[in-house]
């Protein structure tokens, strides 16, 4: 009998340990995808008034893969933006693992959560990882939504000749914030 208890304790405090690493990883995945944003979301809009969309859209170009870049060095994740509808091929595409939650994404959007609370996370046996859902709003609307101005058709070939993150309506999924940190159990 004892030696039963003490197997259902051992599980069960394992557990418990597991459960408390998750939601700390969690946390900083949250914390990570909060402060990617608050350090994006200033400077375009400081370029959105100081230049309008074509300055936001060269902005963006340049400070969104630096603070990602900057992020994953100070934090040890790798941090990036991906999107079923790429704006930089060669940073945004998602994998395949991104792609099915972004697509599960889209459909729980489409039945009308906000995706302001969309996110999800997955361990693995050596990989946390964890998606913040990026919302179409107002202002991204003026570079990523329907019938935009010529000078945004302008800035996106210049910035992004392979863009494809345009026509969005206000409240869809735009893409999300990946983020990955590697684990040994």
């Amino acid at each position: 009998m004892y030696r039963a208890f003490a197997v259902v304790s051992t599980l069960a405090l394992t557990l418990c340990s597991a459960l408390a690493h998750t939601t700390a990883l969690d946390d900083e995945a949250a914390s990570l995808a909060q402060e990617f944003v608050g350090r994006l979301q200033p400077q375009l809009k400081q370029a959105m008034e100081e230049g309008g969309p074509g300055m936001a859209i060269e902005v963006c170009s340049h400070q969104a893969p630096l603070i990602a870049d900057t992020l994953s060095a100070e934090s040890g994740w790798i941090i990036k933006r991906v999107s079923l509808k790429s704006r930089n091929a060669s940073r945004a595409v998602p994998d395949q693992w991104e792609r099915a939650v972004l697509e599960d994404f889209d459909r729980r959007a489409a039945a009308g959560e906000s995706p302001v609370t969309i996110h999800y996370s997955e361990t693995t046996p050596s990989h946390y990882r964890h998606l913040q859902a990026q919302g179409a709003e107002g202002l991204c609307l003026m570079c990523h939504g329907k019938d935009l101005a010529p000078t945004v058709n302008e800035a996106l070939e210049l910035y992004y000749p392979d863009d494809m993150a345009t026509g969005y309506t206000a409240g869809q999924v735009r893409g999300a914030i990946s983020l990955t940190k590697s684990i040994s159990r």
